[in-house]
């Protein structure tokens, strides 16, 4: 039984000692979940592709206290042998992670189907999609989350066996568009995010044998080069409110803060009873929109 004083938000939430790993970190979502790990107390490793956009986002945003972000790679999580050499460059500096973000993805192709007319939207989708955009939107937003966490399970139960049962955990970043009815235009990347959300029921279910937790926070409108299509000199972007509220869809009428999505990934790090579920933080729009 906890004491009032065990309940104060920086022991609950503290991830001092934590090793954690952050796919698309150098921007964006993934910044952001680094950026509130790190402040807490975590040694950080982001990675991505971009070896200067790691590098400038580690510069201008680790901590000044106890935790680190440090960058790791680059590595492309849609190639196995990158993978394999990520999970060696780790092990031989660490010997146990416990928490991996799984924010690395893209966007894809649009074909908007608000057209009355079957033959004006066949038009559409077959010009302004591929079979190969469908297969690389899915292979990175899908199938990567999975081969990055295998990739990496090794490294997780050994964080489990350091820090205590079902301490080590997953955080994928799926997405408030993979719970949703509406396509919004884009058919490949709402059903590959479907698909992520999924996943990462599937895989909580089956690694919790390994003593793993598995869970997703589906996020909204946050401003990241995915929704911006930029980023700043600190890796940071901007989405104006006016930008969210002419959607007419977000009860909360601007994008998400780094700090709530902050919240939602010390949140799920922490709580060892929450296993497979998908949290959406998405300021109300599955609210207004059909889910599934």
């Amino acid at each position: 039984m906890a004491e009032t004083h065990h309940l104060r938000a920086e022991k609950l939430f503290s991830v001092k000692d934590y090793v954690c790993v952050v796919t698309g970190g150098g921007s964006g979502i993934g910044l952001m979940c680094a950026q509130g790990l790190a402040a807490n107390g975590a040694k950080v490793y982001i990675t991505g592709r971009r070896q200067e956009v790691l590098e400038r986002a580690a510069k201008s945003h680790s901590p000044d206290d106890d935790g680190q972000i440090i960058p790791l790679g680059p590595y492309d999580v849609t190639k196995k042998s990158d993978l394999e050499a990520m999970s060696k460059e780790l092990s031989s500096k660490e010997k146990h992670i416990n928490l991996l973000v799984a924010a690395a993805g893209i966007s894809s192709e649009k074909a908007d189907p608000d057209t009355e007319s079957a033959t004006e939207f066949k038009k559409r989708a077959f010009e302004n999609e591929t079979f190969e955009g469908w297969s690389e939107t899915y292979n990175t937003d899908v199938t990567a989350v999975y081969f990055t966490t295998v990739a990496l399970l090794p490294l997780l139960q050994a964080g489990t066996e350091s820090h205590g049962h079902l301490s080590a955990s997953v955080i994928v970043i799926s997405s408030m568009s993979g719970i949703m009815r509406h396509a919004q235009g884009h058919f490949s990347y709402n059903s590959a995010k479907g698909g992520t959300v999924h996943l990462a029921k599937l895989m909580s279910s089956e690694f919790t044998k390994m003593k793993v937790r598995v869970n997703s926070i589906a996020p909204g409108y946050f401003p990241s080069e995915m929704t911006t299509s930029e980023s700043d000199h600190k890796q940071k972007s901007e989405l104006p409110d006016e930008k969210i509220q002419e959607k007419g869809h977000v009860p909360m009428e601007r994008a998400g803060s780094d700090e709530e999505m902050a919240q939602a990934v010390l949140f799920l790090a922490k709580n060892r009873y929450v296993n497979g579920e998908v949290v959406a933080v998405d300021g109300g729009v599955l609210n207004v929109v059909a889910g599934r």
